[in-house]
């Protein structure tokens, strides 16, 4: 019986090259082969090219419809990077240290605190982080660069956000019949064409400070409460309802209905506002925009239409220092007339 071969006796034949002392080194030595043609090449824009002329001529010379690749991050538009980015998720954001503070205090249900690293702990951050903890609110210390992409261009966050749910407007009705049923003379203020939400953020304000009991926005063609108006408001939001009127003008009439006055404020007015002979009334003063005031429809619904007396050298004035002026004179002859009863 023959012995078998040692293992390391038999050769292996070469899936490659031949494999020798004399071809080990062959292909090294012979250096690199010629570059292809840019045209060869697939990835090439001459490459590229010349595969879709190819398929051009494959269809009979007529062109394909061809899909863009889906891929893509930069498309060269503008409004892909920036302003039609699509959100995370549908929540609101609260910036700023008082808007904030009013926030945690009337228990919204927020989903998350940020503040900035290294936070001055002034007695307002120390009042938002434990109201924070109280609520069970999570807090996360970001940087400020991450807080200044969360929001938008123009708002001052002072180290602090409150995410929270999209705010719940109440219904314009029921918001009148609650406040016709307590004893005080209701008082709302209403926006028509108003864009600015820093406007709508000082009108609602202005509606807390002077005892007024909401405000309503239309549907269509105003601003809602947004984080600009939450804080401009400085929280006041958390406090006043806000109502939202599917039509602002029959909204108005069903108002007047259940004996409400309805007051729009215009520079022409043919009623001025000192000693206003409603001002006692059940009223809701409506609020037109800087440029063009109220429109046609409300303005032929309002029981009044008046006029803040101001200097031949201004114009007009903010839709929400109108507001503000408004409500103040109203305040003070209702005050004026329960001092004497």
């Amino acid at each position: 019986m023959a012995n078998k071969p040692r293992a390391g006796a038999v050769r292996k034949k070469s899936r490659g090259a031949p494999v020798g002392s004399g071809g080990q080194g062959r292909q090294a030595l012979e250096g690199r082969k010629p570059t292809p043609k840019a045209e060869d090449r697939p990835y090439h824009p001459a490459g590229k090219a010349k595969l879709a002329k190819e398929r051009f001529v494959a269809a009979g010379g007529k062109r394909t419809e061809q899909r863009p690749p889906q891929n893509r991050s930069n498309t060269g538009s503008a409004g892909s990077r920036g302003g039609n980015r699509k959100k995370d998720d549908d929540m609101e954001l609260v910036t700023g240290r008082n808007a904030v503070v009013e926030a945690l205090r009337t228990r919204i249900p927020a989903t998350a605190l940020y503040l900035a690293t290294r936070l001055e702990m002034d007695d307002r951050v120390r009042e938002i982080t434990n109201l924070a903890i109280k609520n069970g609110v999570p807090i996360l210390e970001v940087m400020r660069p991450e807080l200044d992409r969360m929001c938008s261009i123009d708002t001052v966050h002072q180290g602090v956000v409150l995410k929270v749910p999209p705010y719940q407007y109440a219904h314009p009705l029921e918001m009148a019949d609650k406040a016709l049923a307590s004893k005080k003379a209701p008082l709302f203020v209403a926006i028509d064409g108003v864009t600015d939400p820093r406007n709508l953020g000082a009108i609602i304000r202005s509606t807390a400070a002077f005892g007024g009991q909401g405000v309503i926005v239309p549907q269509r063609r105003s601003v809602g409460v947004t984080a600009s108006a939450w804080k401009t408001s400085a929280g006041a939001a958390a406090r006043i309802p806000v109502a939202m009127a599917a039509n602002l003008t029959q909204t108005l009439k069903a108002l007047k209905e259940r004996g409400i006055f309805v007051i729009g404020l215009d520079g022409e007015g043919d009623v001025s506002l000192p000693g206003l002979d409603l001002a006692t009334s059940p009223v809701v003063v409506v609020i037109g925009s800087e440029g063009k005031g109220l429109s046609r429809l409300v303005t032929e619904t309002c029981d009044a239409v008046v006029s803040i007396p101001i200097s031949a050298a201004t114009e007009s004035l903010n839709a929400g220092i109108a507001a503000s002026v408004t409500l103040y004179e109203i305040s003070r002859l209702r005050a004026e007339a329960a001092k004497r009863k």
